[in-house]
């Protein structure tokens, strides 16, 4: 494995999505990630899908509720230098793998908990899912401008931007930590807590009036092509307005009206829709690639792969027969190397409890 974190075994407790994803980050930052899968595991040869919350690491089949289960978990956690668990509050410990129990073993490990609320509250407990988790941190908040609620946005929000980014940053803080207090500690993270954190700019809104992005103004929105197919327009800056009016032919002699009228928005939407309706989409996408007016296609998954930008950055990579996003960040000197394809569940069984037992610390 290759990448900045080469030499760091992580133990994965397979479970929710977003706690996947912090083991597919990690994975792709070169650490060495193995996964607990439950018992028993899948039958040989039996490959299952290139699943990119799958790849990149290794997997144990063990039997958490065994005695048997619980003592081979403990034994990788004594080698490991982080341990990831997605389970609802309290089930690590009643498993007998809670943070007690690992740091007995293993006083160094950074032991990660990834829930939806957290570990403390009345709502610790409870199911979280995305739009409820945006909606009580404040994701949700009204537009200042319109008073209208902010559209839910795509369910990765909370989930993986907001969640499990926000726990990773707190596993390698912690990481860092260790190398001067020679200690472990528990990274508490909850869905709602990330949440509430990338909800900073809906704060600054409010700090600072005047100073946001409007989410219906007709320069940041979507539009139909001719063809049926849409164009993502982000034109904030009074340059990049100009520019887009200037491809779109839209001139003083079409009456536009002042997009700093709030109440003239839907006219001024209506002209621009218009225009944009009279070509297919493929023909704005090559007008303004050549020109900076913050417009971009909203592409499939498929398309995003095979854009000139993306493909300049690596941005996706082949693993097995898939196309999947690539890791990220890149790194001149410790450059990441491709990923893994995903593992059976528990086809490294045997070999990783075999050298993580011969490893030391």
């Amino acid at each position: 494995m290759t990448g900045p974190l080469t030499g760091v075994r992580v133990l994965e407790f397979a479970g929710s999505a977003p706690t996947a994803f912090v083991g597919t980050v990690l994975s792709g930052l070169g650490a060495d990630v193995v996964r607990v899968d439950r018992a028993p595991a899948a039958p040989e040869g039996a490959r299952p899908p290139e699943n990119p919350l799958s790849r990149g690491r290794r997997s144990v089949a063990l039997d958490l509720k065994s005695p048997e289960g619980t003592e081979r978990a403990l034994a990788l956690a004594e080698h490991a230098d982080i341990l990831v668990e997605g389970f609802r509050p309290g089930v690590a410990d009643r498993l007998g793998i809670g943070p007690a129990a690992a740091h007995a073993r293993n006083p160094r490990l950074v032991y990660g908990r990834l829930s939806g609320w957290g570990g403390q509250g009345e709502w610790a407990g409870r199911a979280a899912h995305d739009l409820a988790v945006l909606a009580l941190t404040g994701a949700l908040d009204a537009d200042p401008v319109t008073g209208t609620p902010v559209p839910p946005p795509t369910a990765y929000l909370s989930s993986f931007a907001g969640g499990a980014n926000a726990h990773v940053h707190g596993l390698l803080a912690a990481l860092h930590e260790r190398e001067r207090s020679g200690r472990g500690q528990v990274v508490d993270t909850a869905l709602a807590d990330g949440a509430a954190l990338i909800a900073t700019l809906i704060h600054q809104w409010r700090a600072v009036p005047g100073n946001h992005t409007v989410t219906d103004a007709p320069h940041y929105t979507f539009y139909a092509a001719a063809d049926g197919l849409h164009l993502a327009v982000a034109a904030i800056e009074p340059r990049l307005y100009q520019n887009l009016l200037e491809q779109l032919g839209l001139t003083e002699e079409d009456n536009l009206p002042d997009r700093a009228d709030a109440a003239a928005w839907p006219e001024l939407r209506a002209l621009i829709a218009a225009r944009f309706a009279t070509r297919d989409r493929a023909h704005w996408v090559k007008l303004f690639d050549a020109v900076d007016a913050g417009v971009a296609p909203v592409l499939t998954a498929a398309e995003a792969a095979e854009h000139h930008q993306l493909a300049a950055r690596g941005a996706f990579v082949e693993v097995g027969d898939t196309v999947q996003p690539a890791p990220a960040s890149r790194f001149d000197r410790t450059p990441a190397g491709a990923p893994g394809r995903a593992p059976l569940p528990g086809e490294h069984t045997d070999e990783v409890l075999a050298e993580w037992a011969q490893a030391s610390r």
